[in-house]
């Protein structure tokens, strides 16, 4: 396949440079350059950092391509006094740590056969062979360390007009790693402009059904980055659009209270403590129940700290309402605690925005006084403990429970407002009269 893809291509041939960047000037990034062509080596930085730093965005990952293999990456780097740490020897993948800094240093390699997410590889020294074996031409760009890109398949061109295209053939390059579909989304979602690519549509289509082969793990991370993007329900329409959501979340339908959401994450709410946040999104994504929340919970393998999250977020008993008045209010804060109630907030105000008519400014502003709510809130606890309850006497067991709960109840409906010497008094007539009544 690389052979077929690089025969008419130029080889190294560089079509633009970019301005001084700060994270390859930096002392870590210059030290490892430094140690790997100590010797006469090349290198090139490869990948999300060269795309990354064209669009002038933030560089998370820096990741690095050489000639040399990973035996003679880790004796550069240790002779220079770098720590390496052998990731993926098989694969000839060395990562370089400096401080907090990390590199991911890589052996040019070509792919001799592949086996869904694993391939058997043949290192090599040639550029545009190791790029060829990238799933998108926006992935596939070198960068020198002197700020020359290198773009053997037009990731620049496609960078700038917004397209997500695949290196060679889509339907090929899913065969060889079914999670290139997922990846595909993703970095639509993220990079791409409409319309989509059409080739890339229908393979992803044609071969959505493999994606039941997939890890939950692998899933649920793909759909998190997607989520993540500034329009995750335009992408998960179109998906939908083209069979594909149905192998991966059918319970997925709610796309204007999605749509909502973001805007009062990003644009509509300026506020610290409201930021996207996936699981947020995903919940309101969802059109599910209880059931339907473990399904998915399931299916991506998600923690079980996530999983409840989710389960109270997709389908909750109680939700805030804007008439809801302050008492209403506190009690719920009081049971769910101030971010959950947040969530709950946005996901109702998001469902309102979405299915009612357009909100008068009165309306909008009770929605951001529950946000307010949870701002101000500060946790309250019962003033009275299992201890107290064994000072009046009462035994230790589950009879101290049923008080306590006794307890919240009646201290709930006062609204919080009773002291502990209060609290005290209505838990002493509480035993008394149970004492009075209890049978000899």
């Amino acid at each position: 396949m690389a052979s077929d893809i690089t025969d008419s291509l130029p080889k190294d041939v560089p079509v633009g440079q970019l301005p001084p960047q700060d994270w390859m000037e930096a002392d870590a990034t210059r030290a490892v350059i430094a140690a790997l062509t100590a010797e006469g080596g090349e290198i090139r930085f490869v990948g999300g950092c060269v795309r990354d730093a064209v669009l002038r965005r933030p560089i998370r990952d820096i990741d690095i391509a050489t000639h040399d293999p990973p035996e003679r990456v880790t004796a550069l780097l240790e002779k220079a006094g770098i720590r390496a740490i052998p990731t993926g020897l098989a694969h000839g993948t060395i990562t370089a740590v400096i401080g907090k800094a990390h590199f991911e240093i890589t052996t040019l390699r070509c792919d001799i056969e592949t086996f869904g997410r694993h391939a058997r590889v043949e290192f090599t020294n040639d550029w545009t062979l190791d790029a060829a074996r990238r799933d998108f031409t926006i992935n596939a760009m070198f960068c020198r360390p002197d700020g020359m890109i290198i773009d053997p398949f037009d990731g620049l061109a496609d960078l700038g007009a917004g397209r997500v295209r695949f290196v060679g053939n889509a339907m090929q390059r899913i065969e060889e790693d079914v999670l290139r579909l997922l990846r595909y989304f993703r970095f639509y979602a993220h990079y791409g402009r409409p319309p989509a690519d059409i080739d890339a549509l229908e393979a992803c289509r044609i071969q959505a059904h493999k994606l039941a082969d997939l890890s939950g793990e692998r899933l649920c991370g793909e759909v998190m980055k997607l989520l993540q993007a500034p329009d995750p329900a335009g992408v998960l329409l179109l998906m939908q659009g083209h069979h594909i959501l149905q192998h991966l979340l059918p319970e997925a339908r709610d796309f204007g209270r999605l749509r909502v959401l973001v805007f009062l994450e990003t644009r509509g709410l300026v506020r610290p403590n409201v930021a996207p946040d996936p699981l947020r999104r995903l919940a309101a994504a969802l059109d599910v129940d209880a059931r339907g929340t473990e399904n998915v919970a399931k299916r991506l393998k998600l923690s079980n700290a996530l999983a409840e999250r989710l389960s109270a977020l997709a389908a909750p008993p109680v939700l805030p309402d804007e008439s809801m008045d302050d008492k209403a209010a506190r009690r719920l804060l009081h049971r769910v605690g101030a971010p959950h109630f947040r969530d709950l907030a946005l996901l109702a105000w998001a469902r309102r925005k979405a299915v009612g008519d357009r909100m008068t400014a009165a309306e909008t502003q009770r929605w951001i006084s529950l946000l307010d709510r949870s701002d101000t809130w500060r946790p309250v606890e019962l003033p009275v403990h299992g201890r107290d309850l064994i000072a009046l006497g009462v035994p230790r067991g589950p009879r101290i429970g049923v008080y306590l709960a006794a307890m919240e109840r009646w201290w709930e409906a006062g609204d919080y407002r009773a002291s502990r010497d209060e609290t005290l008094d209505r838990l002493r007539e509480l035993v008394s009269r149970d004492i009075e009544t209890s049978p000899p």
